[in-house]
């Protein structure tokens, strides 16, 4: 557990350095046609303020399965799907036919698969209403998330927070009689960063209440999301995280994930590796299965 903080401490201070060394560039010179003595203020576009406008570098509310800071216009929705097949497409030591025995299961695709549906709604300015529910243990989860910060002129980076509480076996309505519902409240912060029109950075640090297995002594979860999105082309991108644990219950190994993105107007289609189908915060902190690598996909739709 311990010989994970360093690493993300180091991800950590990278993260920041850049987000110093960018925000502390000099602001333009003033213009030679303003009058003497008196400041102008530049107004900022319109479409950096609209919610609505389309960003190429955030065009989808997570990474693979971590959120992201993306805006939500006023009574606007939007439906995600994820996809985690169950194969394993590393090799074990001891497995004969590796590679025919994954093409012929066409890497996972005859495999089970766990899936999440998720759908999130403008309440007002700023304030994003969002429900998930998995497969995974039927766990629902409901979060509300307050866009605080966007990054323009005034603001050096972008700031989201987010409160919410999950439990199995869908919220405790069909719990069997012989297992306890787990319900897992949780806290995090987002903070991103574009770099130069072609990078986007997150940092975000994660509290979940409640991370112990089922039976087991109530325990707690600190962890810091780390991930980006490199813009490859206008509607092409490469996307990657990492969510480390730093402090409290911390077993297997982070959970991590890598996709390729397609954006085709409203919709996103992304091609994820993960090493854990999990996509709430509890399933999240939980870690990910070592030596594991499965295929999976995400599917987004935007309503406006």
């Amino acid at each position: 557990m311990n010989r994970r903080t360093p690493a993300s401490t180091v991800i950590a201070a990278i993260f920041l350095s850049v987000v110093s060394a960018t925000a502390g560039a000099q602001p333009p010179p003033p213009d030679p046609q303003d009058p003497p003595g008196v400041t102008i203020t530049k107004a900022t576009p319109l479409a950096d303020d609209d919610p609505a406008a389309l960003d190429p570098l955030e065009p989808d509310f997570s990474l693979v399965s971590l959120p992201t800071t993306l805006r939500l216009p006023r009574h606007r929705g939007d439906f995600h799907l994820s996809h985690r097949f169950n194969l394993n497409l590393v090799c074990g030591d001891t497995e004969s036919e590796c590679f025919s025995t994954r093409v012929g299961g066409l890497f996972g695709l005859d495999s089970g698969a766990n899936i999440g549906l998720e759908f999130r709604f403008g309440i007002m300015r700023n304030l994003q209403a969002v429900v998930l529910r998995t497969s995974l243990s039927q766990t629902i989860q409901l979060s509300l998330q307050y866009d605080a910060w966007h990054q323009n002129a005034d603001h050096p980076v972008s700031i989201s927070g987010i409160a919410a509480i999950e439990g199995d076996h869908n919220l405790g309505a069909n719990t069997p009689d012989t297992q306890e519902t787990r319900y897992s409240p949780s806290l995090g912060l987002i903070v991103s960063r574009k770099v130069a029109g072609r990078l986007i950075a997150y940092l975000e640090p994660f509290w979940i209440h409640n991370t112990a297995g089922e039976g087991l002594p109530t325990r707690d979860t600190g962890m810091i999301g780390v991930g980006g999105r490199l813009r490859l082309s206008s509607t092409v991108n490469l996307v990657g995280e990492v969510a480390p644990r730093v402090g409290g219950l911390a077993l297997r190994d982070p959970q991590f994930g890598f996709a390729i993105e397609k954006r085709v107007g409203g919709h996103v289609f992304s091609l994820t590796f993960t090493n854990n189908p999990g996509t709430t915060f509890r399933q999240i902190s939980s870690g990910g299965n070592p030596d594991t690598l499965n295929l999976g996909f995400n599917l987004s739709r935007k309503f406006y």
